[in-house]
């Protein structure tokens, strides 16, 4: 399942990725912190998405509240509700 998520309050303004058998795969962020976006999306690749959110829901960035890995985690959860 293809999921393209419009994030909120971050740097970056999406992220897109696919969730195949519990898994994360072809992650990419669009906007935010490149290197730090991409690192994030290789340690991702190919791990249990519930797992993944687990560990970076509630992650913040600065004086936000938020942040791209805590957008991600709430782009993985919606997507394993709806799958």
């Amino acid at each position: 399942m293809q999921i393209n998520y419009k994030t909120q309050g971050t740097c970056a303004t999406s992220i897109s990725f696919e969730l195949e058998d519990g898994k994360l795969h072809n992650i990419s962020f669009t906007g935010g912190c490149n290197g730090n976006l991409k690192a994030i999306s290789k340690l991702c690749e190919g791990r249990p998405a519930e797992e993944v959110a687990e560990i970076l829901a509630g992650n913040t960035c600065g004086f936000k509240s938020t942040s791209c890995a805590d957008q991600f985690s709430k782009a993985i959860l919606s997507a394993v509700n709806e799958a």
